[in-house]
């Protein structure tokens, strides 16, 4: 089925995004939108920031900004100065700059980024 696209009007669909960021057990879809970027996360269990996208850039940790909403499964988040949080689906979360980040439990982790997709797992 073909999404309606006018000037004023236009519908589009994480299944088929304008760009995908892949990596060891996750990736990161991208869409563009009425001038925002929006991004859908996607981890495995056992994925980890540090080790599955910031290792490859020597990067220890985020320095991205992010907002958004947990979909599913769990995640924890600990900030440079050794704050701890955990998310879980349902969860509206801003996590500024200076992070680590990680999938909790044995469960896929899904999340919306309506702040911080564009530069977030960008090469």
């Amino acid at each position: 089925m073909s999404l309606p696209q006018y000037d004023d009007f236009l519908i589009k669909r994480f299944e088929n995004p304008d760009e995908v960021r892949t990596f060891e057990k996750g990736y990161f879809e991208i869409v563009k939108i009425g001038g925002m970027v929006l991004g859908r996360a996607s981890y495995e269990p056992g994925w980890k920031w540090s080790e599955h996208v910031g290792k490859k850039n020597g990067a220890t940790a985020c320095d991205v900004q992010h907002l958004g909403i947990v979909i599913s499964g769990s995640a924890a988040c600990q900030m440079n100065d050794g704050r701890y949080y955990e998310m879980k689906a349902g969860d509206v979360f801003y996590i500024g700059p200076g992070h680590d980040s990680w999938v909790v439990g044995d469960h896929p982790y899904v999340s919306l980024h309506l702040l911080g997709a564009e530069e977030y797992a960008h090469e």
